[in-house]
């Protein structure tokens, strides 16, 4: 696979750090990807979110869901309580996992759930309004001309 050096854009930009540090990551070659436990993203409006994590033999008790920095975390933890229990196959994995999202920028977490072997994590999507666009009316070039004032200097309070 090809690397790509993200040295350029460190050089030549200011607070464009986090967008090279994704693609980095991004584009690392682990062997060891972490597949467990299986879960869907889905987009359930233009500005909402759903994160859905299969999450079989686990209570809502045993989980734990976190932001960190940008990070959505959500892991599991479960006491072993299958020590006197005897398996023949045993094929519903509860081991304990740690499984992390990244979040862009005004990226809330709305709400979690927990039912029938899935949590579900609700994203919601809020920019400020300060960052909204906005439109900015256009006046006519007379009326510009008319409400144009002089200005004067005193030169008593200019040193």
């Amino acid at each position: 696979m090809r690397t790509f050096d993200f040295a350029p854009l460190h050089r030549a930009t200011v607070g464009f750090d986090q967008i090279a540090d994704l693609m980095d990551r991004v584009l690392t070659t682990e062997a060891t990807q972490p597949t467990y436990p299986p879960y869907n993203i889905e987009k359930t409006a233009a500005d909402a979110y759903r994160i859905s994590v299969a999450v079989a033999g686990f209570s809502a008790d045993d989980l734990s869901v976190e932001v960190k920095e940008n990070a959505l975390v959500v892991s599991a933890r479960r006491a072993d309580d299958g020590a006197d229990r005897k398996f023949l196959h045993r094929g519903i994995a509860t081991r304990a996992f740690e499984r992390r999202f990244a979040l862009a920028d005004h990226v809330h977490v709305t709400g979690a759930s927990h039912a029938d072997g899935m949590l579900h994590i609700d994203l919601k999507r809020e920019i400020p309004e300060a960052l909204k666009p906005r439109r900015i009316a256009i006046s006519s070039d007379s009326a510009v001309q008319g409400n144009v004032v002089e200005a004067s200097v005193d030169q008593s309070t200019v040193n």
